[in-house]
């Protein structure tokens, strides 16, 4: 349930005194924390709703529902501990998410969800630090909010482990000049350095082609691939320009002249690469028919069941909503036993058994490569391999 601004501030009246103490404010009606914890928390959801990434958010969203519902067995509530969630809009701007997160901290909350944007995350993250709440951080891939401080986790997988899968298609790398092709955000500049980080330490010489968000003409980024003469490409790129930017790559011969991977995208993605769809390697983080694990099974028929579809970041949303009962349930709303509980922590999910790493709290799971095939006038995913979680697992990074 979405809950209003107007209650929000009465919360804050009615029970600062125990919110600052510890844990979210009481909702109405509820009798209030005791010796073995609060009987309701309130926790702040801030994702994109709205702006460039309100596709990714709306999936992340609907997993995170139906992760709530499924870990809680539709009772929204964990061991007698009400979880209530506010959710915030932050349209994919930093300083709108910020201010959310000021905003729900300064009422007592102390635990963080969301969300697609990496520049965000990036933000909340730092805001987890200096108020010392729990942040559980979504879609974002950008490789620096692993380790970046003891207060966040991820629920996704991160760029290191999408470059690690793009690996798992070469042979010997050393030696080779792979062109990094990507949006000058946190995003593409997260993935440049860990393609630098993974295949570069392999011998590999990576030369970045880093396009500005709000680029609309991407014909003289395609020829800037082609001037650099790349052995591979490895394109990185997520939102609405998704599709423009395929077509300069293709119209600028970009697919046929040099071996491309990139990662798989959300299915509305599917149809964007055209006939070049056979000519991709893709890497991915999830689709439905990605594997058979009975929680995908579960996480799909609670999308559908409420009217949605589950889609690429479907998972993320629903891990989120699987940490934070857990979290809730072993820490009762205190923050240091809530972040201790996640550390080390190994689950089924969407993508099987799944861990939190304790040393820096990445989230090791198993990735995928995959190809499309026509279908009609569209292409569908097709499994080619599951790449074992240990075998795409980032590099260690101590939470600091």
């Amino acid at each position: 349930m979405r809950v209003s601004k107007k209650w929000a501030a009465a919360a804050v009246v009615a029970t600062a005194a125990v919110a600052l103490a510890a844990c979210a404010p009481t909702a109405p009606g509820a009798s209030g924390p005791s010796e073995s914890g609060p009987s309701s928390v309130t926790v702040g959801m801030i994702t994109s709703e709205t702006g460039p990434l309100a596709g990714y958010g709306k999936e992340y969203l609907a997993g995170f529902k139906a992760g709530l519902d499924y870990a809680t067995d539709g009772t929204g509530e964990v061991g007698g501990t009400k979880i209530t969630v506010d959710y915030r809009d932050d349209a994919g701007n930093p300083d709108t998410a910020v201010t959310a997160a000021k905003d729900l901290v300064g009422q007592g909350v102390n635990v963080l969800l969301g969300s697609a944007s990496s520049g965000v995350a990036a933000a909340l993250a730092e805001q987890a630090a200096q108020n010392k709440v729990l942040f559980i951080s979504g879609p974002a891939a950008a490789d620096t909010l692993t380790g970046i401080n003891k207060h966040t986790f991820r629920s996704g997988r991160q760029s290191s482990q999408d470059v690690a899968t793009a690996g798992s298609f070469l042979t010997d790398v050393s030696g080779k000049n792979i062109a990094v092709f990507a949006q000058n955000n946190a995003f593409g500049q997260g993935n440049a350095a860990a393609v630098k980080a993974n295949l570069g330490a392999k011998g590999a010489t990576v030369t970045p082609i880093l396009v500005p968000e709000d680029a609309t003409e991407f014909t003289p980024f395609a020829q800037q691939v082609l001037q650099a003469k790349p052995d591979l490409v490895f394109v990185a790129w997520a939102g609405a320009t998704t599709g423009a930017m395929w077509q300069a790559l293709s119209q600028q011969g970009v697919l046929d002249g040099v071996p491309v991977v990139t990662g798989l995208g959300d299915a509305a993605t599917f149809g964007a690469y055209g006939e070049a769809s056979t000519k991709i390697k893709f890497l991915n983080h999830y689709f439905p028919g990605a594997n058979t694990h009975a929680v995908n099974k579960k996480m799909i028929s609670l999308i559908e069941k409420e009217g949605g579809t589950p889609d690429l970041f479907s998972p993320d949303g629903f891990n989120a909503a699987l940490m934070l009962v857990h979290a809730v349930d072993k820490g009762k709303g205190d923050v240091d036993a809530m972040v201790k509980a996640l550390e080390g922590w190994s689950f089924d999910g969407p993508k099987g058994k799944t861990t939190v790493r304790a040393s820096d709290h990445a989230l090791l799971q198993e990735m995928y490569q995959v190809q499309l095939e026509p279908s009609g006038s569209t292409f569908v995913p097709k499994l080619v391999k599951v790449v074992p979680a240990d075998e795409v697992a980032p590099a260690e990074t101590p939470a600091k």
